[in-house]
C-alpha cells in the first residue's frame, strides 16, 4: 500500500501517512494511473451531483474546480511553465523560465484556453451520457492521462541537473514502464462498454499527443522535466476528452 499511497502523494493534496516518503519514485510511478482513475471517479461523482443541482455548464465548472483543489493544480502548474518556458531563445533560458514561478502571458492564455476546453468538453460529455458512461469514461481518461507521463519518463533523460522529477526520470525501468502502461490501458479498457469506438479513438489520441510532447520538449530542452511530465498529463486528458465528445456527440 505505501507506493499507492506515494502515488497519492505526488499527484494530489490529499494526506497520506510520512512514511510513504520514503518509497522510490520509480515505485511510487507505476500506480500513477491507479491515482488517476480515484481522481476520474471522484470528478465524474461531482460532476453528476453538481448536475442535479444546476445546468451542466456550471456543473462541468464545479468538477474541474473540485479537481483543480484535489490535484493541487500540480499539472496546471506545469502546463503553465511549459507554455511560457519552450518559447525562450534557447535551451538554457528556456529551463530558467520554467523554473520561474511568475506566470506570463503564454502561460496565462494557455491556461485559460486549456480550463475552457475542460469545462466545454467535460459539460458536453455530462448532457450527452448517462452517469455511469460518464463515469466509465473519466476512470479510463484520467487513468491513462497519468500513464502517459510514464513513457516519457522512461525513455528521455532528465533535462535538468536537479529537480522533482529527477528521481522518476533515473529510476524508472522498463518492466515498471509497461507495467504502468497496462494498468493505464486496463483503466481505458472501462470505456469500451460505452463505445468501443471512443476508447480506440482515445487511446490513439493519447498517443499522439504524448509522442507530440516528447519530441517537442526533446528538440527544445533536450530531454523531460516534471513540469514537461505534468503538462502531458494535462494535454493528453484534454484531447482524449474532445475526442469522447467527437465519438459519442
Amino acid at each position: 500500500m505505501r507506493p499507492l499511497a506515494a502515488a497519492t502523494m505526488l499527484l494530489t493534496r490529499v494526506p497520506v501517512p510520512a512514511s510513504a516518503g520514503t518509497v522510490a519514485p520509480a515505485r511510487a510511478a507505476v500506480l500513477y494511473p491507479a491515482v488517476g482513475a480515484a481522481i476520474g471517479a471522484i470528478v465524474a461523482g461531482v460532476a453528476v451531483g453538481a448536475g442535479q443541482l444546476w445546468p451542466v455548464l456550471i456543473a462541468a465548472t464545479v468538477a474541474v474546480a473540485a479537481e483543480t483543489a484535489l490535484t493541487g493544480a500540480l499539472h496546471l502548474d506545469g502546463l503553465a511553465d511549459c507554455a511560457d518556458g519552450l518559447a525562450g531563445r534557447d535551451r538554457e533560458h528556456r529551463l530558467q523560465i520554467m523554473k520561474d514561478h511568475v506566470i506570463g502571458v503564454y502561460a496565462a492564455a494557455t491556461l485559460a484556453l486549456h480550463l475552457l476546453m475542460k469545462v466545454a468538453a467535460l459539460s458536453t460529455l455530462l448532457a450527452a451520457l448517462r452517469p455511469l458512461d460518464l463515469l466509465l469514461l473519466l476512470i479510463g481518461g484520467y487513468a491513462a492521462s497519468r500513464g502517459a507521463m510514464l513513457p516519457l519518463a522512461r525513455f528521455l533523460p532528465y533535462a535538468r541537473a536537479e529537480g522533482t522529477g529527477r528521481g522518476v526520470v533515473q529510476e524508472l525501468s522498463t518492466r515498471q514502464t509497461v507495467t504502468g502502461l497496462a494498468l493505464a490501458l486496463g483503466a481505458l479498457a472501462a470505456v469500451v462498454p460505452v463505445h468501443l469506438c471512443t476508447a480506440l479513438l482515445m487511446a490513439l489520441a493519447a498517443a499522439m499527443v504524448t509522442l507530440a510532447v516528447g519530441v517537442l520538449a526533446h528538440r527544445r530542452i533536450g530531454g523531460v522535466t516534471g513540469d514537461v511530465l505534468g503538462a502531458c498529463a494535462e494535454l493528453t486528458l484534454v484531447v482524449m476528452l474532445l475526442a469522447g465528445v467527437a465519438s459519442l456527440t
